[in-house]
């Protein structure tokens, strides 16, 4: 895997540090393996860390990519294109909260580590970014029936059985105008 790594403790503390990462064809291709893509034809990363207080940093970049993932129904290639604006920012005194239930109060917000790897950062940006389930176009995902020899198979209207009711309410609700109701 590619890395563009800066040591934390000579981070310059009054300017920004910028950086430009833009993986070779074998650094773009160990990435692409790494997260099942078929291919990462571009992926760059720029921007820069910025110096917070005295010992809190922000990164802010931009990350544009070109990837190729496999059709999620298919598996033929499909291609797409992002853009992505990173914010995260590293706070020397974090404490992760601890519990079983525990608020996060920002996503953004992690721990100082001792090394920043700019390469990491991204790749975890471009995971976080790629389509869940990416459809070549023209695919559909189709119904899939199953039942034994000699049994209906479910329609989606039998598994829903209340469906039928808001039909008898309409009904419920309008006059009868055919009829009238002297006694």
């Amino acid at each position: 895997m590619p890395s563009l790594a800066y040591r934390t403790q000579t981070l310059a503390s009054r300017k920004p540090t910028r950086f430009d990462f833009r993986p070779n064809a074998a650094g773009r291709a160990a990435i692409a393996a790494a997260l099942g893509l078929l291919d990462l034809p571009a992926f760059r990363v720029s921007g820069e860390i910025r110096p917070v207080g005295r010992q809190d940093f922000d990164l802010v970049a931009e990350l544009t990519a070109e990837a190729v993932q496999p059709c999620s129904v298919s598996l033929a290639p499909v291609p797409c294109t992002l853009r992505e604006t990173l914010h995260r920012r590293f706070v020397a005194g974090y404490t992760t909260p601890e519990g079983d239930e525990v608020e996060m109060a920002d996503e953004e917000t992690d721990p100082l580590p001792e090394v920043l790897d700019i390469a990491e950062i991204a790749t975890e940006a471009l995971a976080l970014a790629l389509p869940l389930y990416p459809r070549a176009p023209g695919v559909e995902l189709g119904e899939a029936v199953f039942a034994g020899p000699g049994v209906a198979p479910l329609a989606d209207a039998d598994l829903k059985p209340f469906s039928g009711l808001a039909g008898l309410a309409d009904k419920l609700k309008k006059p009868d105008s055919g009829s009238s109701s002297e006694g």
